[in-house]
């Protein structure tokens, strides 16, 4: 997979390629000041952001905790709206954490026609693994 290119990558290129150009039609000197001035302020303002988790990404922690603990009972599996009324949050908010939990692999979504039902891994019997 390629690697998505970043605003300070592109900098660095045009500063690169301004600097093996031999043309008289701009101030390349005064170019290549202003957009590594500009690259500089990238790496500031990146290196100055948080990354301690927000309000909401904490609540979620113990809602997922909460999450985890209702799916220890079953091993058939429960719908999205069945967490979100025993864990007293949104069908909307179940599926978001439902949907993190199952990209993390802490819970496994089966489905059953057409319904999605979500449980533990180590609960889940058609894994070969849990049998």
């Amino acid at each position: 997979m390629d690697k998505k290119m970043t605003y300070t990558t592109a900098i660095e290129n045009a500063i690169t390629a301004i600097t093996k150009l031999d043309c008289s039609t701009f101030n390349r000197d005064e170019t290549v000041e202003k957009l590594t001035a500009l690259k500089d302020q990238l790496v500031k303002r990146n290196a100055s952001k948080s990354t301690k988790p927000t309000k909401t990404q904490r609540e979620n922690i113990e809602v997922k905790a909460q999450i985890k603990e209702f799916l220890t009972h079953t091993l058939q599996g429960v719908k999205c709206g069945d967490v979100a009324t025993a864990c007293g949050i949104s069908g909307q908010k179940a599926s978001a954490l439902l949907s993190q939990m199952v990209t993390a692999g802490e819970v496994v979504k089966r489905m059953d026609k057409r319904t999605a039902l979500f449980l533990l891994p180590e609960n889940d019997m058609s894994d070969p693994a849990n049998s």
